[in-house]
């Protein structure tokens, strides 16, 4: 094909959650045009299966401002910049309206199965970056189609692809038979059927961020209702001064807020905490589940496992491109350094953009949360800034994709996971830039009565 025939091909956008959405609203102020991919039937199909929960972002940091004026003239009306929506909020009332306002540029039931180069493997050389892009797209009736695009934006996340159990990264043996009372989302406790199958049961919460966070506290507030629930927290880690996140110092508020209810679990008694744990193993024992540890430990019968150790991007369908990704986090090199969760950032994640998201293939770009691969800090207003930019490159404004038009909040807490290890080097992390190292926290105890004794 010739140069000017791809040129008038969309830019392809894997996926219609905020980030997908938000490149195409960015791409369509610029007057370049988009076909947003969708696998799911609706919007936000991905932020829907976890419709109960709570952001810790508040709606004027949920919005993106292209979106937002793609909306307007629909009649849309912006929520409460201040409230705190759920997903199932985020999704039916944002998401979708969005969506619509894009109209047939958003295809649903379109699943992304490959992307390469037309007629050129990732091995192919000779004139490969005059060649679209081509993807294979499976549809909901199981027909194949080819789509030929003239850049890529993978903005399919990582949520199909939670990590596993084990410790090491691979499942735990036995994690897969025992599969049937192993879950990898936050529970939702108000749904009857999902609150009986916790409700007086011991349920293993396997993680340390803000998912197991929330979980924690749920649980909690079941076992105030029904009485014999309790969790089990799980950590790989020691515990340090970071280990409930920001509390106070987040500038994120309800993020902050999180921690501190997972604390209030483990202090109020509906939780016990377990650390330094890599799971190795899961066992049947009769009717409850044994976890050992690759120590050696093991942990007293559970009925439950709740698996929230993270997610990872999803790299099968784009094999056959040229992705320069870093060997650990499977992020963008230049990104890579930015958000590892081995170093020491003081919860900041530098604003990035175009540069920090190309690759060796020309006009591929992963974003959102697929960008992060296995780091988890991010945040939807990375996202928009990242697709700002991108648009702004595609459409040959490099000065607009360079600048940096977004400042992030700091999470309050410093020191990377790598320390997990170190208990006293994570306590010593802590005082490092973010003010005093909290008090070690004691594990198990009630909270002190006010006014002392």
């Amino acid at each position: 094909m010739s140069e000017q025939s791809v040129r008038h091909l969309p830019v392809a956008v894997i996926g219609a959650g905020p980030v997908g959405l938000a490149a195409a609203a960015h791409l369509a102020e610029r007057g370049i045009e988009a076909l947003v991919l969708e696998a799911g039937t609706a919007a936000g199909s991905a932020v829907r299966e976890w419709g109960h929960v709570r952001l810790f972002s508040t709606w004027a940091e949920l919005v993106d401002p292209a979106a937002e004026k793609l909306l307007a003239p629909t009649g849309w009306t912006a929520p409460d910049g201040a409230a705190y929506p759920s997903g199932t909020d985020w999704a039916d009332t944002y998401l979708q309206p969005l969506a619509d306002a894009l109209g047939d540029k958003v295809r649903y039931g379109a699943a992304v199965t490959g992307v390469s180069r037309l007629g050129r493997d990732r091995v192919v050389d000779a004139d490969r970056e005059r060649q679209p892009f081509t993807l294979r797209v499976t549809l909901a009736d199981g027909v194949e189609e080819r789509v030929l695009a003239r850049a890529v934006i993978d903005a399919s996340g990582t949520w199909s692809t939670p990590a596993p159990l084990g410790g090491d990264g691979l499942p735990a043996l036995g994690e897969t038979s025992a599969a049937g009372r192993i879950s990898y989302r936050v529970p939702d406790l108000k749904d009857p059927a999902v609150r009986a199958r916790y409700a007086g049961k011991r349920t293993a919460v396997v993680g340390s961020g803000a998912s197991a966070f929330t979980a924690l506290a749920h649980l909690a507030d079941l076992a105030r209702e029904a009485p014999g629930t309790h969790a089990v927290w799980v950590l790989r880690r020691g515990i340090g001064g970071s280990t409930f996140g920001g509390g106070a110092a987040d500038q994120l508020p309800a993020r902050g807020a999180l921690g501190l209810a997972a604390k209030a679990a483990v202090d109020d008694g509906y939780a016990e905490a377990v650390t330094g744990f890599r799971t190795a193993a899961v066992e049947a024992n009769g009717d409850h589940l044994v976890l050992t540890s690759d120590d050696g430990r093991s942990l007293d019968p559970v009925d439950e496992v709740v698996v929230l150790t993270g997610l990872r991007p999803d790299l099968s369908f784009v094999s056959e491109l040229r992705l320069g990704l870093d060997e650990r986090l499977q992020a963008p090199l230049e990104l890579a350094p930015l958000i590892d969760p081995n170093q020491h950032s003081c919860g900041t994640v530098y604003p990035h953009g175009v540069n920090e998201l190309s690759h060796p293939e020309q006009d591929v770009y992963l974003v959102g949360m697929k960008s992060y691969g296995r780091s988890t800090a991010f945040l939807a207003m990375t996202g928009y800034e990242q697709v700002r930019s991108v648009a702004a490159a595609l459409a040959g404004d490099r000065a607009a994709a360079e600048r940096v038009e977004l400042t992030l909040p700091e999470t309050g807490v410093c020191g990377g996971a790598g320390l997990f290890d170190q208990p006293e080097a994570a306590q010593a992390a802590d005082g490092g830039c973010c003010g005093p190292a909290p008090a070690t926290l004691t594990l198990g105890a009630p909270a002190a009565p006010s006014g002392g004794c």
